[in-house]
């Protein structure tokens, strides 16, 4: 059983992964669109993720998916991979700054706190909720440099709010699926829609040829290691095991960690405001989610059940006297033997 200092550093671990994995996203698109579009880059990527992912899905797996489950998963993976990262990184083709993308998409957090409690019972506390604001507003300072000087059109704007949507609706989806599958099982069904998807688009598009450039390959390895089965594997472990709200917290350091991360990588400015702006992000993030408990249930990563047979309970005898003389000297009979319920319990695999 685990205790509760394993507990904790295992959450911080997930914590941890999330937010450095879900921010290596940014810089795997800088890194792919330098000689490819980006649909070629989404196409390549989720192909092979897919037959990464699929491939190790034969290979240690080997059993069946419920048609259900599978038509449950696509449907998630069109929502937060399709519609999510398809809309983002098209924004920023178009000259949306990526820090406005990212200011807009750290509305998220907000937004899953306020449907949680309705959806899904998840309680939002005042401390959630101040947290919460505290968080957005060290997001906008973060980003606040890269919010002037767009050349984008009016209505790109709203392509990454629509990919904020489309990945908040996948994750109340999720919770409420009525075959849960585990990660391993659910992650490569994921990839495979969406690289159908990307794939079609790319292809109707007359972008589906792949540059020779090492530096494209290199970029589609970084994406596809780090940010579909890194960042997309620990968001789903996230959210099974905090739920909605505390999940969506952790999207405010992706911000911070993408800034620091282009700082170190492709010497972005790096200035005060941004600093304290993280420091900020940090404050806000840790009064959403420490201290909380986690939403009833989710502790483990729900998988599929074998539906096994109900114990028949033995009957019960009630004691019932049995006269030998006058009812003075009436003595009770011995009772029969209780029949004993016995329950397999099974554990939740992780993934």
């Amino acid at each position: 059983m685990p205790t509760p200092m394993s507990s904790t550093i295992g959450s911080a671990g997930l914590a941890t992964g999330l937010v450095v994995m879900w921010s290596s996203g940014f810089i795997g698109a800088e890194l792919g669109t330098r000689d490819a579009t980006a649909d070629t880059l989404l196409m390549w990527r989720f192909i092979a993720a897919a037959a990464l992912l699929g491939g190790g899905w034969l290979l240690l797996r080997r059993r069946r998916l419920p048609v259900r489950a599978v038509v449950e998963q696509s449907v998630i993976g069109i929502l937060s991979q399709g519609c999510y990262v398809g809309p983002i990184v098209w924004a920023v083709g178009l000259g949306v700054p990526s820090g406005t993308s990212a200011l807009i998409a750290a509305l998220q957090p907000l937004a899953a706190g306020a449907l949680a409690g309705p959806l899904l019972g998840e309680r939002v506390g005042r401390r959630q909720w101040v947290g919460l604001g505290v968080g957005l507003a060290g997001v906008a300072l973060v980003v606040r440099d890269d919010l002037s000087g767009a050349t984008a059109p009016a209505w790109a704007y709203v392509l990454p709010f629509t990919g904020m949507v489309a990945l908040l609706a996948a994750s109340f989806l999720e919770r409420r699926v009525t075959v849960p599958l585990a990660t391993a099982d659910a992650l490569p069904v994921h990839c495979m829609t969406s690289a159908l998807l990307f794939t079609a688009v790319a292809g109707a598009a007359g972008h589906a040829a792949a540059p020779t450039a090492g530096s494209f390959w290199v970029a589609v390895g970084w994406v596809v290691v780090l940010s579909t089965v890194g960042g997309y594997g620990f968001y789903w472990l996230s959210l099974r095991r905090n739920g909605v709200t505390r999940t969506s917290a952790l999207i405010y350091l992706t911000p911070p960690t993408t800034a620091v991360w282009a700082y170190a990588m492709f010497g972005d400015g790096l200035g005060a405001t941004a600093l304290v702006g993280m420091v900020i992000c940090v404050a806000g993030v840790a009064a959403a989610t420490l201290g909380t408990s986690a939403p009833a249930g989710h502790g483990t990563e729900a998988i599929p059940r074998t539906p096994e047979p109900t114990p028949t309970t033995a009957a019960t005898t009630s004691p019932t006297p049995t006269p030998t003389s006058p009812p003075t000297s009436a003595t009770p009979a011995t009772p029969a033997t209780r029949g004993r319920r016995t329950t397999n319990a099974r554990c939740a695999a992780g993934s």
